[in-house]
């Protein structure tokens, strides 16, 4: 997936730990056309899983998803953003640490920019959590695509999603 896409859809990219089960819930939502799990937010251009992992490249884990808007708001993802991880954890999802596992929502125009924060003061407001939302909300920047072995990891495997 990049970033033409048709006139009917919008990209919209998301970071909240390992991308395999984050994938998974998005491409249960009506109206999401397609998914790629990737690399974004760093400093080093076409990362490999290895590079992200192992070397201080700035990249997170991330989901682009592209959303046919007519059918599903760019709110409700927000919403499956923050049902699928815990947001109050810095660079950590579970037993997965690092600044790859970090929660950020990659915004790719203002109005996706005012939306992902008017959702995150509703979701401290909300007192849903125990713990202050440590997610960034930052621009997005190029983004790279996963080795092929990443894509779809969990429904090739035939399951539902990873989560502990």
């Amino acid at each position: 997936m990049d970033e033409t896409t048709t006139t009917a859809t919008q990209i919209a990219t998301f970071g909240a730990g390992c991308f395999w089960g984050v994938e998974a819930a998005f491409r249960q939502v009506k109206g999401v056309k397609a998914t790629a799990v990737g690399y974004l937010g760093g400093t080093l251009e076409h990362p490999t899983y290895e590079d992200v992992c192992y070397r201080d490249t700035g990249h997170a884990e991330v989901v682009q998803v592209e959303f046919d808007p007519a059918q599903v708001s760019y709110e409700d993802l927000l919403l499956v953003f923050w049902t699928s991880h815990d947001p109050t954890t810095l660079n950590r999802q579970g037993p997965d640490i690092g600044e790859q596992y970090r929660s950020a929502i990659f915004f790719h125009s203002p109005e996706q920019q005012a939306a992902a924060i008017a959702s995150k003061e509703q979701m401290e407001a909300a007192g849903r959590f125990r713990r202050p939302i440590v997610t960034e909300i930052t621009l997005a920047s190029a983004f790279y695509v996963a080795e092929e072995y990443h894509q779809q990891y969990l429904e090739k495997r035939g399951l539902a999603s990873c989560h502990i």
